[in-house]
């Protein structure tokens, strides 16, 4: 076993989340600039039409999403018990049977995703212009597909191992070519701006997948890529851990899509462009807690596995705080300056006019979703996909669903601005329920 796992053994519960959670926070938030400033160097270079299509196109890239954090966060959560348990079996096999999934959900995604992407993204009420632009820009993003997959459920292994500086360094560095490509791509290419943005996202794909390959092949002296191939000894735990964060994302499709649908619906394009900047505010406050909860994962996995349940409730004790904490850090601001993140990405007049109240309510509950993530994440680190996959499918789908259609027949458009809050509240109500009774059968 080696330093970092030995740590997440001995560490006071406050020192492991400054240690695992400091670097990832950082590291999300920087990869999550990207799509934020893919939204406002569209809304101020290209135009609101164009920055609402690169908003409606977005919940489609969540296939890849859902697929690499589908092996991943099984993956880092396989390895990270395997390393508490000191299973070196296990810890070879990691990194073969998460390429060969990568590539083989990777290459359907490319196919389906470029055949079909207009006719998904008309499924959502585009049309027109707004049509036209989002499915130029998807097309080009399905293309790098593998490469993202790939980088993405690697480093959450990296993660799983307590290695985070490693683990942001990788995913930083990709996320701030990104960010540098974009305005350059989207004013070069002039009326191909479109696809500028989206040619900025693969190019910075393709150097973080060569550079997580080379590490796992040459650098890392715990976990390497030893072949490819189907480890059907661990690929059912992986699937099995790794569903109900796979559901998250994937499920984030289906709503972000009716959400747009009932946008367009009840309030027109002006209310889809309110949409589009809502979500990516969110996504982007959204990411750091994500963060957290990656150094949360190998802590609780590793002590679980040794046994250390004592160690496992101080431990989510602690991160939980801090995601109280971070959660604030956005949802304060945001509330308060809501004008001046909507001007941020183009929206002016009437659409402004309208967009701030809907703001303040869609985001309203966000205070609380650090606690509603810490609690995923230890069902999910503890090998309890079960609950972890039924709090999601309430969040996403169960609950969202007649919510998000009765709500706005009642109430007319704010109805769509209050489906997420009371759908969030209700699921974190439940979920601290779920936790307080897992925790008490520890012994």
């Amino acid at each position: 076993m080696n330093k970092n796992s030995e740590e997440l053994l001995s560490m006071r519960p406050i020192d492991i989340m400054v240690k695992l959670s400091v670097p990832a926070i950082l590291g999300m938030i920087v990869i999550g600039l990207y799509p934020l400033m893919d939204g406002i160097f569209a809304g101020q270079i290209l135009g609101q039409k164009e920055m609402t299509a690169v908003g409606i196109a977005m919940p489609f890239t969540y296939f890849n999403t859902g697929v690499s954090t589908l092996i991943g966060v099984g993956s880092a959560s396989v390895l990270s018990r395997a390393l508490g348990k000191r299973d070196r079996s296990t810890i070879d096999k990691i990194m073969a049977n998460l390429s060969f999934w990568v590539i083989l959900f990777s290459t359907i995604i490319t196919i389906v995703g470029i055949v079909f992407c207009e006719k998904m993204l008309a499924l959502v009420g585009a049309s027109g212009d707004i049509l036209n632009y989002a499915s130029r820009y998807l097309r080009i993003i399905f293309i790098g597909s593998i490469f993202v997959n790939f980088t993405q459920a690697a480093n959450m292994v990296m993660r799983g191992e307590g290695l985070m500086k490693r683990a942001m360094m990788i995913m930083g560095a990709g996320a701030l070519i990104n960010i540098v490509l974009d305005p350059i791509l989207m004013i070069s290419m002039g009326e191909y701006g479109v696809e500028g943005a989206a040619v900025a996202t693969v190019t910075a794909q393709v150097i973080q997948g060569l550079v997580t390959i080379y590490y796992f092949k040459v650098k890392s002296e715990t976990v390497k890529i030893r072949g490819i191939r189907n480890e059907q000894t661990i690929s059912k735990e992986v699937f099995c851990v790794g569903v109900s964060a796979m559901l998250m994302q994937v499920l984030t499709i289906i709503q972000q899509s009716l959400l747009y649908s009932q946008a367009f619906k009840y309030g027109g394009d002006q209310a889809a462009a309110i949409m589009a900047v809502v979500l990516r505010v969110l996504s982007f406050s959204f990411i750091p807690i994500w963060g957290m909860s990656q150094g949360l994962q190998p802590a609780i996995g590793a002590n679980y596995g040794a046994g250390n349940f004592d160690r496992v409730r101080s431990i989510f004790k602690v991160f939980t705080l801090g995601s109280f904490v971070l959660a604030g850090i956005f949802w304060i601001p945001s509330e308060i300056l809501t004008k001046n993140v909507l001007m941020a990405f183009g929206i002016k007049e009437m659409t402004l006019a309208m967009g701030i109240p809907a703001f303040r309510m869609l985001y309203s509950v966000f205070i609380l979703y650090g606690l509603m993530i810490m609690i995923l994440t230890f069902f999910q680190s503890i090998g309890d996909g079960k609950t972890a996959g039924l709090l999601v499918m309430l969040r996403q789908i169960i609950l969202f669903v007649p919510v998000i259609f009765l709500l706005p027949m009642l109430v007319g458009i704010n109805g769509i601005w209050l489906t997420i809050p009371l759908v969030d509240l209700s699921v974190v109500v439940l979920s601290v329920f779920k936790y307080m009774k897992k925790s008490r059968n520890l012994a």
